[in-house]
C-alpha cells in the first residue's frame, strides 16, 4: 500500500467505530429477541415481566411524563458531576504540591468509597431535605473519587526528565506543574471521566429515588408501586441513554481538549 493510500497516524478508518461496537450490538440484539420469545411463549403477565415491544410502546405513549423527569435527572447530574469536577481538581493539585497531604488524604479518599450509597443517600435527604443539595452531595460522594485518583497519579506518571529540564531552565514549580504534569494526567482523567460521569447518572437516580419531587428515580418509585412494570423498564431504558449519551460527550470534550491523548500510545512513543 502506497503512503497516500495509507490512514494518517493516528486516525482510525472510516469503519472502526462500526467494527467496534458491532459485537455489543449483536449480543444486546440477541438478548431482547430472547427476552421477546420468552414473554410470547411463556405467557407471563406485563405486570410481572413485560415484553420489549410493550416497553417501547408504552415509554413512547407517555414520552412526555418521561422527558419531564428525564431532564430533571440530567439538570441534577450535570451540576452534581459539575460539584465533584471541582472538587477532584482541587483535591488532586493540592496534593500534587504537598506529598504530606497525599499522604493524608489518600486513604482518606478509599475510606470514602466504602460508605454504602445505599445507606448515605437516606441521611442525606433526612439532613438537607428534598431539595438540590442532597442528591448533588450523592453524585459528589459516588464519583469524584476515580477522577481525583485518576488525576493524582496522572500528575505522578510525568516524565521526570522534563521536569529535570523545566528545572534546569528556571522554571517555577507553578510552570513545571503546567507544561509538564498537567498534560500527562489528561489521558488518565478523561479515562477517570468516562467512569465518573456513569456513576453520576446512577447516583443521581438513586438520590431522587430515595426522596424527590421530580426526575427519573422518583418516576420509577411511583410506577413500581403502581404496578407499571414497563414503564419501570422504559424509565431504566432512557436513564441507559443517558448515561451512555454523557459517555459519548467526554470523547467530543477530550477530542478538543487534549487530542493527542486519543492517538495509540504507539504514535505517542514514535514522537
Amino acid at each position: 500500500m502506497s503512503t497516500s493510500q495509507r490512514p494518517s497516524r493516528g486516525t482510525l478508518p472510516a469503519h472502526g467505530p462500526v467494527r467496534r461496537f458491532l459485537p455489543a450490538a449483536l449480543v444486546v440484539i440477541m438478548l431482547v429477541a430472547a427476552w421477546q420469545i420468552y414473554v410470547v411463549v411463556s405467557g407471563i403477565r406485563p405486570q410481572v415481566l413485560p415484553s420489549p415491544a410493550r416497553v417501547v410502546e408504552q415509554g413512547w405513549m407517555h414520552r412526555d411524563d418521561i422527558a419531564v423527569n428525564a431532564w430533571a435527572t440530567v439538570q441534577v447530574t450535570l451540576v452534581g458531576f459539575a460539584v465533584s469536577l471541582v472538587v477532584a481538581w482541587a483535591l488532586a493539585i493540592l496534593v500534587d504540591f504537598s506529598p504530606r497531604l497525599r499522604r493524608a488524604f489518600v486513604p482518606l479518599f478509599v475510606v470514602s468509597q466504602t460508605l454504602p450509597i445505599i445507606a448515605i443517600a437516606p441521611l442525606m435527604i433526612i439532613w438537607f431535605g428534598f431539595g438540590l443539595l442532597p442528591k448533588v452531595l450523592v453524585i459528589a460522594l459516588a464519583t469524584f473519587f476515580p477522577m481525583t485518583i485518576g488525576l493524582i497519579e496522572g500528575f505522578a506518571a510525568a516524565d521526570r526528565d522534563a521536569g529535570a529540564l523545566l528545572r534546569s531552565m528556571g522554571a517555577t514549580r507553578w510552570q513545571q506543574f503546567r507544561y509538564v504534569r498537567l498534560p500527562s494526567a489528561l489521558p488518565r482523567f478523561f479515562t477517570a471521566l468516562r467512569i465518573g460521569v456513569t456513576y453520576a447518572v446512577v447516583g443521581a437516580v438513586f438520590a431522587e429515588y430515595v426522596g424527590a419531587s421530580s426526575g427519573l428515580g422518583i418516576y420509577m418509585s411511583v410506577q413500581k408501586n403502581s404496578f407499571r412494570t414497563d414503564l419501570v423498564l422504559a424509565a431504566v431504558l432512557v436513564t441507559a441513554v443517558v448515561s451512555v449519551a454523557l459517555y459519548l460527550c467526554t470523547f467530543a470534550i477530550e477530542r478538543v481538549v487534549a487530542p493527542w491523548a486519543m492517538r495509540p500510545s504507539r504514535d505517542r512513543h514514535h514522537d
